[in-house]
Formats: structure tokens, C-alpha cells, sequence
């Protein structure tokens, strides 16, 4: 059961920022003369005002089952609170700078894959902990998930009625309102288009095949390899007609998409010929670089790459991957030598992603690799889990928006946002 959004209970407004838990009927309430805690890495921190934005509109809130919410007294010590933690699920284009503070309960089971950002009650609103990095409208959750969107897929169906992915995407569409697939069906901006059965990773907490260790995963992965035909087919059916129209290989219903890369080669190569139109972009680990090289000779147009840490030990331990860091900068220097726009997709998660010598190795690593822009991701994972696997920190964190603004300070070309952008290529 989710929180009820809407169920603050204040005694008065004031300045404080409060700590809030959720009680047993899906209130919130405010802990009166409770201090608010944010987490940062496995530390509970107090907040303040200059830490807050009003809880987004389009937000979610959820219980943390098996986590209590937590606040500071006025000495200083922390307590426990009389409910459970409550987080804030983000929309897109805005980046988290705590998680919610709490205390796990022994034999916790672990969380579900969501961005679990803190919330607080100030000056008798609800608030949470984040920037806002992106302005996109075209990813707004109100342009998806319409009434007519079952309508709108039986007519893409019988236009391309033999082809598998479309009634892939669609299934994505309507079960897991996943809004690439969605974008097929609109006839507009980013399609999804999804190519390959296999990875070359084990990612922690992958969303489209999941190992015991976690929570199952939110959606099925593809189950056939469709034909560069069929690639082709959906993509001069989308480029053709949807303006500012993008076709996405490397969703999350699939695997490695470079892994696929003879039959997206030869599906580009189709699709060129037919029309010179939109945009052509991969999703990608980029651990293979044959692979990736193959897709870039066949004119792919942007690459947006998957990444965790720019240091050896923390990319093996979250990725568990078949290849090293070292072939992902393969396949970048391969990628921006023949004029692709890359940006890559950084999986962020505050006291982690922050910290000292992650924000030096990344500082370095853009010195090597000029790429054209950074999407920050909040990382879908059950905290704990995600800290007991990633190597100690060695110095402790510099806050989020120092590490954003380090990066923008050293390297100004570098647009640090959340959403692919349509560019011309």
C-alpha cells in the first residue's frame, strides 16, 4: 500500500525541517520535534532547508517495508520513530541528493528496484531531497498512459502485423507503461526498440532478469531475436513519421544490444536506404567492442552508455560483467573518434557516487574521454544490499551537488541532465 500524499499532519507550520513516518493506516505524519534525517551512503545526516524542493507533482511516495523512519532529538541523538520510512519516488529530470533515513529491521526482506528518495515536512508541506537537473516536457508522465494508447497499439499492430516488435513493445506499453515502448504507438520522440535476448553482465539489481539475491525483477525480459527485417520495418515506420523521432536499441525488457550487432548493423543499413530521417541511438553497456564497432560503421547516429564508476574495482562489482572497464573506453574512443554523440548514463546513488575518489577517477576519466553529456540516473536498488556489495569507502562523500558542480566547474562542454536529447547529427 502507498502512503496517502496528501495525509501530513502537522500541529502548526514552522521552519523546522520534521521528520515523517507513516503510520499503519498510510498517513504520514509529522514526528513533532523530530529533526528530519537524510542517508547518505550508510550515515543517517540532518537536513536542512537548502537540502529541499517541494515534493514534485508527478512523485510517488512508498512505504520501506522493514525500515523504521528515524529523527534527531534536540541533543542531537538519533531516535527511532513509531512508523515506517517513507520515501519519495522521483520523476524524470530530477536527481536525489539523500536517500530516506532510516534503521533496517534483522531479517528485512530486500526493497523493490526504486529510486528511494528522502521526505521531509517543512513549513507544513512535504518536501524532499533533490535537484532538479533536466527540463524535458517531452517525458512528462501526463503525455503517457492515455485512454486511447490501447487503441492506438491494435493500429500500429495491424499496419505492421507480422512483425514481433511490435507486439513486444506493445505488451511493454500496456503492462509495464514503459514510455519508450509508448512512444511507437504516439507516432512520436523515442522508440524503443528492443533486439537482443543475451547481456554480457550480471548487473545487481538488473530490472529484466533478476537472481535470487534481489527482488524480481519489474519486467520480462525478450524471448526471440528479431530479424534485421523486422528492426528495419519498425524503424522507417517510426523515423519516417514522428517528429524529433529517435529509435532506441538497449531497452530494459532486453539484454546487450551490441551483442546483437550483426543483425542492428544490417537493420541500420535497411533503414538508411529508406530514409535519412531522425536519429538512430543505442543503450548500451559498451563491453563489446567488436560489436560496437560494427554498429557505429553502420551509421549509428548517438550512443548513451550505461555506467557506474569510472574506478576498475567499483564498475566489476556492481557490473560482475565477462569483460573490464578497459573495453567500455574501447568502445567510447571508437564511438567519438567517428563523430557519434555520446553521453553516458550515470547510475547515481548518493555517499557512493560522491565520494572522494569516485569523483577523482571520473575527473580523469573526462579528461581521456570528452564525451557531450552526463544523465544522471537515480540508481533502483534496495540500498543495503547495493553498499554491502560495492568496495568501503576510503573518504567520505562530497554531497551531490558539490560532485555536480566540480565536474560542470572543470569541464564546462559537459551538459549534466537526465533525459536523451534529440540532436542533430
Amino acid at each position: 500500500m502507498k502512503p496517502k500524499k496528501k495525509a501530513v499532519h502537522p500541529r502548526m507550520q514552522r521552519d523546522e525541517v520534521t521528520a515523517v513516518y507513516a503510520d499503519k493506516h498510510g498517513n504520514i505524519c509529522t514526528a513533532e520535534g523530530l529533526r528530519a534525517f537524510g542517508r547518505v551512503g550508510t550515515q543517517n545526516v540532518p537536513l536542512c532547508p537548502d537540502d529541499l524542493i517541494p515534493l514534485p507533482e508527478s512523485a510517488d511516495l512508498m512505504f520501506m517495508p522493514g525500515h523504521t523512519a528515524v529523527g534527531q532529538r534536540a541533543n542531537g541523538e538519533e531516535e527511532q520513530l513509531a512508523g515506517t520510512a517513507v520515501a519519495a519516488i522521483l520523476p524524470q529530470g530530477y536527481t536525489r541528493t539523500h536517500l530516506p533515513a532510516f534503521h533496517r529491521s534483522d531479517g528485512a526482506a530486500p526493497l523493490p528496484l526504486y529510486g528511494y528518495t528522502a521526505v521531509v515536512s517543512y513549513r507544513g508541506e512535504l518536501h524532499v531531497t533533490a535537484v532538479y537537473t533536466d527540463e524535458n516536457e517531452k517525458w512528462d508522465p501526463a503525455n503517457y498512459n492515455g485512454k486511447e494508447l490501447k487503441k492506438l497499439v491494435r493500429r500500429t499492430m495491424k499496419e505492421l502485423p507480422n512483425n514481433r516488435i511490435v507486439a513486444q513493445v506493445g505488451n511493454c506499453s500496456l503492462n509495464y507503461h514503459c514510455l519508450t515502448a509508448q512512444n511507437l504507438f504516439y507516432r512520436r520522440w523515442e522508440c524503443g526498440v528492443p533486439t537482443s535476448l543475451v547481456c554480457n553482465a550480471n548487473c545487481l539489481g538488473c530490472i529484466s532478469l533478476q537472481s535470487s539475491e534481489c527482488c524480481p525483477s519489474p519486467q520480462e525480459r525478450i524471448t526471440f531475436s528479431p530479424t534485421a527485417e523486422e528492426i528495419a520495418e519498425v524503424g522507417i515506420y517510426h523515423l519516417s513519421i514522428a517528429p524529433d523521432g529517435i529509435i532506441s536499441f538497449g531497452q530494459g525488457c532486453e539484454g546487450e544490444p551490441s551483442l546483437a550487432a550483426d543483425r542492428i548493423a544490417e537493420g541500420i543499413r535497411k533503414i538508411r536506404a529508406v530514409t535519412a530521417r531522425g536519429q538512430i541511438n543505442m543503450n548500451s553497456n559498451a563491453g563489446f567492442p567488436e560489436g560496437m564497432k560494427k554498429i557505429v560503421d553502420a551509421g549509428l547516429d548517438s550512443l548513451r552508455v550505461s555506467i557506474i564508476s569510472a574506478r576498475d574495482e567499483s564498475y566489476d562489482a556492481y557490473y560482475r560483467a565477462s569483460y573490464p572497464l578497459a573495453s567500455v573506453k574501447e568502445s567510447l574512443r571508437y564511438a567519438l573518434d567517428h563523430g557519434v554523440y555520446v553521453s553516458l548514463n550515470l547510475l547515481h546513488f548518493p555517499g557512493f557516487t560522491d565520494r572522494v575518489e569516485e569523483l577523482a577517477a571520473w575527473q580523469e576519466f573526462f579528461r581521456a574521454f570528452p564525451v557531450q553529456m552526463i544523465q544522471m540516473r537515480n540508481l533502483n536498488i534496495d540500498p543495503t544490499l547495493f553498499l554491502r556489495t560495492m568496495p568501503k569507502e576510503t573518504t567520505a562523500p562530497v554531497g551531490t551537488r558539490v560532485f555536480m558542480d566540480e565536474l560542470h566547474a572543470e569541464f564546462p562542454q559537459l551538459v549534466i541532465g537526465s533525459f536523451s536529447h534529440y540532436v542533430t547529427v
